[in-house]
């Protein structure tokens, strides 16, 4: 008989501080492990990386890293912050608007996130009630690529 793991997730709010991306890392590598996903680790936390430093460098004030477990191992990891414009790479009809050069050391981040996670999209969140609005870019990590979507999965 096929038993199917609950859902589980985890959300860490972040202040705006330098060190928070490394903290982010860290606890996204804990909880992996807790999981037994630790398999994931690698990419998901390159993917986390290119997500913490974008919400750090190109908005103003706290994000949160959000981990999420699905079914059939499936993981999900997102960052949020409080700015509801989407960036170039992360609209379903989107490239990146410029592609770096060969000697260039910014500007390869979410090409970077299209063509390592096995889905990615974005939610843009209105702000009511008790939600803070803004966005949230997510990705998914499959365990050994299985349900590997083409980037624009979003």
């Amino acid at each position: 008989m096929a038993t199917v793991s609950p859902s589980w997730a985890y959300t860490l709010h972040l202040p705006r501080d330098p060190r928070s991306p490394g903290i982010a890392r860290t606890t996204l590598r804990a909880v992996l492990a807790a999981r037994g996903m630790a398999e994931l680790v690698p990419t998901a936390e390159l993917l986390a990386a290119e997500l913490l430093a974008n919400a750090h460098l190109h908005t103003r004030g706290p994000y949160a890293l959000r981990i999420r477990g699905e079914e059939r191992g499936r993981l999900q990891v997102g960052v949020w912050d409080r700015d509801p414009r989407v960036p170039a790479g992360f609209r379903a009809d989107g490239e990146p608007v410029v592609v770096a050069g060969e000697e260039d050391e910014h500007g390869r981040g979410l090409q970077l996130v299209r063509a390592c996670a096995d889905a990615w999209g974005v939610s843009v969140l209105r702000e009511h009630g008790a939600s803070r609005g803004g966005k949230l870019l997510w990705v998914e990590c499959h365990p050994d690529g299985v349900g590997r979507r083409p980037a624009g999965g979003g």
